[in-house]
């Protein structure tokens, strides 16, 4: 630690015994009547939420139906600091906390957890947000967003967090549900659950999750399917409870999930009508059909969510299982032993078009290889756990070793025609965008645009870690805690990567996109690909990381704590990148206060206070680059593709506090959280460009002064509940209220230079502030019977927003925007057997 780190760490300290004198008057209050304890696992071990020194939101069953939660990707709306990146869709979304979030293929920022095991990995050609699927938010005790660096005691190191959703154990009854929705959109969901004890040591539970809706997106070009942004999968949950002696435990999960949806629909929100800020190369050709195209759907009064498709046959498939078991030994009174292992397999093929555009000759469309997947990845973990405390608890103690092996399940392809209009890719019969070049003196040249892609591009992860943390109790008040981690990071990319480039008649050539004679620095050639050469990556890094924490208790029910973590994400390959494959991996030091309170009697509730500092240095940052063409003075060696890939080009301060708490009484609840962020670029290199190859007076990137992406300065979540005066004999009647306001957000800087010129109306980059009412009435156990009720609707007031721009503007002329949910409403119908 520098002397400026031992300072900051000092200073929150002293701040940290400063706040005590005001704590015990809110403690004081507190009696033996109140509300049930919240449970959570954010330290591998079941604890009181109160007593944990780490910023939490926990969500329980419940609270999850009132918010009609239904993916993982809702979480994002009620969450303070919690964000999503839903570029490509809800089933490749990416969450982002207190400003860290993951672009392209770098690694989760925020690492999902489902059972203790961390979810399978996918990586493709475009962002994957390795999250955990569709249906898994069904039959689950409750779920954790631990907000801050999380590399001492989880798998995967992570810089901004991590989501525990935690499942429903097996119980000793012969229980159950059946649970129905109907909705608008055409919604119809169905989950069925059933617990079995086969006997006093051995129980099962099996659920059933299947749900369907129409899109929201209405296609108006005539070509594909009439909606998109749809909901279509099928899950299955089975766990398996063994208490195989009094003191040996062995649970066992499998999970599967299958989506097959028609994808995310981008609707084109304005092109560029000028010649400057992203109106380069063939994009100067292009822009004029794409301004006609958004002239065409103003002219014939397109709605909000009207937008047109070019793929002809758009779809996302994706399928996922795993299996999870969690072997648990009290070997004595004070050491427990735990051994969790998993394997799991992750499939994706789709189809659509990247940038919502309706123009002759499509600018992106992706297909699957003709017999391959673009994703198939296989992941197997294993973590191996030591637990145990002293004779009267003064010591308490973990340490363990974890594993994860990842790799493709054979071979991964995606074709890609660009600029090309293709009535079979896989053949190549493509007509191409042919542009009029001026060469001078009244001479145009006529230059092919249009190419197909084919990209085989496998990953494959070793991750390593030795971890140990202990808690000691100075006094039954002030404790201290201490943890660190090692990690050893391993990844290669084996790509073979071939480009068809068109004639101008249409005529098919071959070439290695990026073809070498010699390996560059940290590459490998190969030579058993299709065009004769390929090249391999590697990258690989080791750091430590590591947790300080002071906490101290004036009471039972209030907790002040003080700490300081290193947190760190590992580095990354994508070899489209010409010159630019490789990056480093990324720290943050954090350090963080804060206080957390319950009361009892007749006002009851809990409160929790959490401010914090995050210093980020050698930041994975996005970098877009347009490549150059030959009439372009110095463009001497064009490249076959523009930059959109990472570089270590920021340097980061992200600071804010959040609020968090619950206040009832009587038949009156409210819950409330919120959120301030100040998180900007503090500094930075500039991006590697070659300007015989790129336009790098063109490039765009994180600057000094840039506010990060995904990370809105002021979020709010108010719930109210009031139960209803009804007779028991009837049920129990409540009606609930949510709001969540979030500031406006970047989602991308690749506008900004557009709009400073006012060559575009408005940047899109900027996400719009929302405010959102969603509303519920509750009924359970209908007049005395095993039955619930419950009406819901989401975005009551229809809120029309974006959540994330497509970054078109630069290569296509225009831009396009991914579109917010609607209004949702419906009805659900629940039917109890066994409780």
């Amino acid at each position: 630690m520098t002397k400026q780190d031992i300072a900051r760490a000092a200073s929150l300290l002293a701040l940290a015994g400063g706040m005590l004198g005001a704590v015990p008057a809110l403690a004081q209050s507190a009696d033996k009547a109140g509300n049930d304890e919240i449970v959570v696992t954010a330290r591998r071990v079941e604890e009181r939420l109160q007593d944990v020194p780490i910023s939490i939101t926990v969500f329980n069953q419940e609270q999850l139906a009132q918010r009609n939660i239904v993916s993982t990707t809702d979480l994002a709306a009620y969450a303070p600091s919690l964000s999503l990146n839903g570029r490509y869709g809800p089933d490749k979304s990416s969450f982002a906390i207190r400003g860290f979030s993951q672009d392209l293929n770098t690694l989760p920022t925020v690492g999902v957890y489902f059972a203790d095991v961390v979810a399978p990995r996918l990586n493709s050609n475009i962002t994957s947000g390795n999250g955990a699927g569709p249906g898994s938010m069904f039959d689950l005790q409750n779920v954790q967003v631990l907000k801050g660096p999380q590399g001492t005691l989880f798998g995967r190191n992570t810089t901004g967090g991590a989501i525990l959703l935690v499942p429903q154990r097996p119980t000793s009854r012969l229980e159950g549900y059946v649970e129905g929705t109907i909705g608008n959109h055409n919604e119809r969901r169905l989950q069925a659950v059933l617990n079995v004890p086969l006997s006093d040591t051995f129980k099962i539970r099996l659920g059933v999750d299947r749900n369907k809706r129409d899109g929201y997106i209405h296609n108006r070009s005539g070509i594909g399917p009439s909606e998109f942004n749809d909901v279509n999968y099928t899950a299955v949950r089975l766990g398996v409870l063994g208490n195989l002696t009094p003191s040996l435990e062995t649970y066992t999960l499998f999970t599967y999930a299958d989506s097959h949806t028609n994808g995310t629909l981008p609707k084109m929100a304005y092109c560029n009508r000028a010649t400057v800020a992203g109106s380069t190369g063939s994009s100067a050709t292009v822009r004029v059909p794409i301004c006609a195209q958004v002239d065409r759907e103003a002219a014939q009064g397109y709605g909000f969510y009207d937008a047109e498709n070019n793929d002809p046959t758009p779809y996302v498939r994706s399928r996922q299982w795993q299996v999870i078991n969690t072997t648990t030994w009290n070997a004595t009174d004070s050491l427990t032993v735990k051994n969790i292992a998993s394997y799991g397999e992750a499939r994706e093929h789709y189809s659509f078009s990247l940038d919502g555009d309706a123009i002759p000759y499509p600018f992106v469309i992706t297909y699957p290889g003709p017999a391959r997947p673009q994703g198939a990845q296989y992941t197997f973990t294993e973590e191996f756990q030591l637990q145990g405390h002293s004779a009267g608890d003064r010591l308490t103690w973990q340490a363990g070793g974890y594993m994860e092996r990842s790799a493709p399940l054979g071979s991964q392809e995606q074709y890609t025609q660009i600029f090309a209009n293709c009535s079979n890719p896989y053949t190549f019969q493509c007509s191409p965008l042919v542009l009029q070049v001026p060469l001078g003196g009244g001479v145009i040249l006529p230059v092919s645009a249009g190419s197909v892609s084919i990209a085989r591009n496998n990953y494959t992860f070793h991750n390593y870690g030795l971890y140990a943390q202990a808690t000691y109790k100075f006094t039954d008040q002030l404790s201290l805690t201490a943890g660190i981690r090692n990690t050893w990071d391993w990844e290669r990319e084996d790509a073979d990567n071939i480009q068809v480039k068109f004639s101008t008649a249409g005529v098919p050539s071959y070439v290695c996109s990026r073809a070498v004679t010699s390996a560059p620095k940290d590459a490998t050639l190969l030579t058993n690909g299709a065009c004769g050469t390929g090249r391999s990556f590697v990258q690989k890094s080791s750091r430590p990381t590591w947790l300080i924490d002071l906490d101290f208790k004036p009471t039972p029910d209030t907790l002040v704590y003080a700490k300081y973590a290193r947190g760190y994400r590992g580095g990354g390959i994508n070899e489209a990148n010409f010159g630019i494959e490789t990056w480093k991996p990324e720290k943050v030091d954090d350090y963080e206060i804060g206080m957390k309170a319950s009361f009892r009697g007749q006002v009851h509730g809990n409160l929790a206070l959490a401010g914090f500092w995050n210093e980020f240095r050698d930041q994975q940052a996005s970098v877009t680059i347009p490549q150059c063409t030959a009439v372009i003075p110095g463009c001497t060696n064009p490249a076959p593709t523009g930059i959109n890939g990472i570089q270590n080009v920021g340097k980061s301060r992200m600071r804010g506090f959040e609020i968090e708490g619950s206040v009832g009484t009587g038949p009156v609840r409210l819950d409330f959280g919120y959120s301030y962020l100040d998180a900007k670029v503090t500094g930075g290199s500039v991006p590697f460009c070659d300007n015989t190859r790129f336009i790098c007076s063109q490039a765009s990137f994180l600057t000094a002064g840039s506010v990060l992406p995904f990370a809105p300065k002021n979020r709010v979540t108010l719930t109210g509940t009031l139960d209803l005066p009804v007779d028991e004999k009837l049920g129990r009647v409540s009606v609930s209220a949510t709001f969540t306001h979030t500031d406006s957000q970047y989602s991308s800087h690749s506008n900004d230079a557009a709009a400073a010129v006012g060559a575009i109306p408005y940047n899109a980059g900027i996400s719009p502030a929302t405010n959102l009412l969603n509303l519920n009435f509750n009924w359970k156990g209908v007049a005395g019977s095993p039955v619930d009720l419950a009406v819901f609707a989401t975005n009551v007031t229809n809120r029309k927003y974006w959540v994330s721009v497509v970054n078109g503007l630069s290569t296509l002329g225009g831009e396009a925007v991914i579109l917010g949910e609607p209004r949702m409403y419906g009805v659900r119908l629940k039917v109890n057997f066994g409780k």
